[in-house]
């Protein structure tokens, strides 16, 4: 691998090197510890590139709600749950995750590299980081359709500023999370409100 670790490197690594069995989620972000939280953000929001209208942020939001967790208790390797960490990802699934992101990935690394890195490593950092995470983790786990592909992004976002450890992207990120963190409220809100107009 380059001496600049990238995300599109990272994830060209992982699918060219998985055996024709896959490889278990566990072992991967053992075998990528120093850029594990972020790949574990990568993983656990494929199943929102899915294209489903609802349905897929079940499984992301609560693995994504685990690692912000662990990252605003301070923790320096992620923790996953046995059954978690045993799951495969098959060799096909890693080829066409390549496929999927590397061309938008290939993309923000023109414009992404370590800077800022105050908000990546610093304790306070890393609980906001931390707790946008399972902010986004819940709302993307909520059945809200046509939503998916937008959290997913803004997981991505998350996890190229970890790994790349990009402040400047990670300040996007928060950004983008409070924005669509009130965006889900007042959303919310007009709904509740309209189901008491028709129904009340």
């Amino acid at each position: 691998m380059p001496s600049r670790i990238t995300t599109k490197s990272l994830l060209d690594a992982i699918a060219d090197t998985a055996p024709p069995g896959g490889v278990a989620l566990g072992e991967l972000l053992e075998e990528f510890r120093q850029r594990a939280f972020g790949l574990g953000i990568l993983v656990a929001s494929l199943p929102l590139f899915v294209p489903l209208p609802i349905g897929t942020g079940a499984i992301s939001g609560p693995l994504i709600g685990l690692l912000g967790l662990q990252l605003m208790l301070l923790l320096t390797n992620p923790w996953l749950p046995g059954f978690v960490a045993r799951h495969r990802i098959g060799h096909d699934s890693l080829q066409r995750m390549r496929t999927r992101l590397g061309p938008w990935l290939a993309r923000l690394e023109r414009v992404s590299h370590p800077r800022l890195q105050g908000l990546i490593h610093r304790g306070p950092a890393s609980i906001f980081t931390g707790l946008m995470l399972v902010a986004v983790g819940i709302l993307a786990a909520l059945p809200i359709p046509f939503t998916n592909y937008p959290f997913g992004l803004l997981l991505a976002l998350f996890a190229i500023a970890l790994i790349e450890e990009d402040g400047a992207l990670m300040l996007v990120a928060w950004v983008l999370s409070l924005v669509a963190i009130v965006a889900s409220v007042m959303l919310s809100n007009e709904l509740y409100q309209f189901l008491v107009g028709v129904f009340g």
